[in-house]
């Protein structure tokens, strides 16, 4: 589940990066499935939701959690994720992995 300011706004990147179609969907709860109904992930809007800084230093908000998607083309998935609202995170800490922040800044992380 990801906290953000704007649960549907949010759910609709994911939709499109993933393309997972929408189980629950109300004003302050979606929920996500994969197609074949093994995965869901859910949202929820959070009024006091205060966005991440990745990577975070001292006194500054960090990541709750972060999501890891196994792809087969990075580079491919990485323009695929920017295409659809994602923003490729300055700080990458390993060579076959691309973190990118959700429009919430989550960030995720894209890996082969």
């Amino acid at each position: 589940m990801l906290d953000s300011p704007d649960a549907r706004e949010l759910a609709a990147f994911y939709e499109r990066l993933l393309g997972w179609s929408r189980h629950d969907d109300e004003p302050d709860w979606v929920t996500l499935r994969a197609p074949d109904g093994d995965a869901g992930l859910s949202f929820q809007t959070e009024p006091a939701y205060v966005r991440p800084v990745w990577p975070a230093g001292p006194q500054q908000p960090q990541m709750m959690a972060h999501l890891d998607i196994q792809v087969d083309d990075l580079d491919a998935a990485s323009a695929h994720a920017v295409a659809v609202g994602a923003t490729v995170a300055d700080f990458q800490p390993q060579e076959n992995v691309r973190v990118h922040l959700d429009p919430a800044g989550h960030p995720f992380c894209l890996f082969i």
